[in-house]
């Protein structure tokens, strides 16, 4: 018989370990448990940057092995209070048919310093010197550090792209070679000025507006859509594989890139 552990236990876990009740974030994120199981046990943990059907159907394939325990970034409730209808319905109801358990991480994952996706990303890309950098309500969110040596921006990009499994978009606006980088994923392509006043030649990011290619040119920073999704990617991994070592469970990844 595989392991399990309480639900509980790894919620509260997971609510101290994140800050989820400290740290801002859109009302409509609703950071923490989700959607809790029947069983209230756990004998496995998947991760998952979306709360699509297609991430939720796939748990319920292997709904043999055990609960399961779903962690994403974007959770259920983006679209706000509506009624328990249509698409809603079907995803709430195919995770009450799998005995899966949904928690969401948003703004505690991309700001979190050992799992969060700014922060590995950074150690991934080799940056020395991490630290914060740029504000989200009034808390520290990127993540800066230094390339040492630095890098021709066209290498730096296509690494990023080998790393992440992603075409990113390289906007030259600052020198030819890399050395102070910032890092916010998913969709930060506003805060191009915020890393221009941090002293950064290079930024690193999902996705931004068209606007944010003059953005590049005119603060002079490299900037670089990597995609909201691929860099996205790395955080719910780093909290599955940390949970997995916490709480002696399998952990798994499911993909479902968007190309976005």
């Amino acid at each position: 018989m595989s392991l399990s552990r309480p639900l509980s236990e790894i919620t509260s876990y997971l609510d101290g370990y994140l800050r989820i009740r400290e740290v801002p974030d859109d009302p409509n994120a609703l950071n923490g448990l989700q959607v809790e199981n029947r069983s209230g046990t756990v004998s496995r943990i998947v991760a998952a940057v979306d709360a699509s059907q297609a991430t939720i159907d796939g748990v319920a394939k292997g709904a043999a092995s055990g609960s399961a325990l779903l962690l994403v970034h974007h959770g259920l409730f983006w679209d706000g209070p509506i009624p328990l209808t249509g698409r809603r319905y079907r995803r709430v109801r195919a995770l009450f048919d799998a005995d899966t358990a949904l928690y969401s991480a948003h703004i505690p994952l991309d700001l979190h310093a050992e799992v969060g996706n700014n922060y590995v990303l950074a150690r991934q890309l080799g940056l020395d010197g991490v630290e914060p950098f740029d504000l989200y309500r009034g808390v520290p969110i990127g993540a800066q550090g230094t390339l040492s040596p630095a890098e021709p921006r066209e290498v730096f990009a296509s690494r990023i792209g080998k790393l992440l499994g992603s075409l990113p978009k390289l906007i030259p606006g600052g020198p030819a070679e890399c050395r102070r980088v910032g890092i916010i994923t998913g969709g930060a392509g506003g805060r191009i000025g915020a890393a221009q006043e941090a002293g950064l030649d290079t930024y690193l990011t999902g996705e931004g507006m068209h606007h944010t290619f003059f953005d590049a040119m005119e603060f002079g920073v490299n900037v670089i859509y990597a995609g909201h999704y691929a860099t996205e990617t790395v955080g719910v991994k780093a909290l599955a594989e940390h949970l997995s070592g916490t709480f002696g469970l399998p952990w798994e990844f499911h993909d479902h890139p968007t190309g976005l």
